[in-house]
């Protein structure tokens, strides 16, 4: 199966019932999710429930309605998961006691009784969950490190796929204004990434 697939190839493929494509796009969208929900949350949230329970809950969701989805440009999917992580992360918070829902109601996996369902494929090996997870931490600690400022600008320019004309009208500034906020944030990310890191 080619990786390489655009993102309207792969919403096209799982419309026409390729379960196997849906895999393809959670790989794809998962870890630029994780972090638009991590900064979505707030940190009373973060400390009572995982970042992965939201975004379980997101892909179950996007899974469910995702033949109902309009493709219209590249950022197209990303703002539409976007949207259904700030959905789940308002239920999570106003109804974190209630009870789960099970997987199986809301995606049904292959069996024999389900030919036609999803292949629950998982490629990771435990090493490489590992080394997900402290590259997913060291990304975190360099986006905690910048201003407010900065990071909501690199969220929305590389998590969220906004031009910078949209960065300006949700920021409220001019777009030139927009523009200079983002390459002063990407240069300090950059100064940050160059540093050596201190756990």
């Amino acid at each position: 199966m080619d990786l390489q697939t655009s993102t309207f190839d792969l919403v096209k493929r799982f419309q026409n019932g390729d379960q196997a494509a849906f895999s393809l796009i959670f790989r794809r969208y998962q870890r630029r999710l994780a972090v638009l929900v991590y900064y979505k949350m707030s940190a009373d949230l973060r400390n009572r429930m995982e970042v992965d329970d939201i975004l379980q809950v997101v892909f179950f969701a996007a899974a469910r309605s995702l033949d109902r989805f309009d493709y219209q440009s590249p950022g197209s999917l990303m703002a539409w998961l976007s949207r259904l992580a700030d959905n789940a992360i308002v239920d999570a918070a106003r109804f974190e006691n209630r009870e789960k829902r099970r997987a199986e109601e809301l995606l049904a996996f292959r069996s024999d009784s389900n030919p036609l369902g999803a292949e629950p494929i998982d490629f990771e090996t435990p090493s490489r969950v590992f080394a997900r997870n402290e590259t997913m931490e060291a990304l975190l600690r360099r986006l905690d490190a910048l201003p407010a400022a900065y990071r909501r600008a690199i969220l929305l320019a590389k998590f969220e796929g906004l031009t910078t004309a949209e960065i300006a009208e949700r920021i409220g500034k001019s777009r030139q204004d927009a523009a200079l906020l983002l390459h002063r944030a990407l240069k300090r990310f950059r100064e940050l990434e160059q540093a050596p890191e201190t756990k």
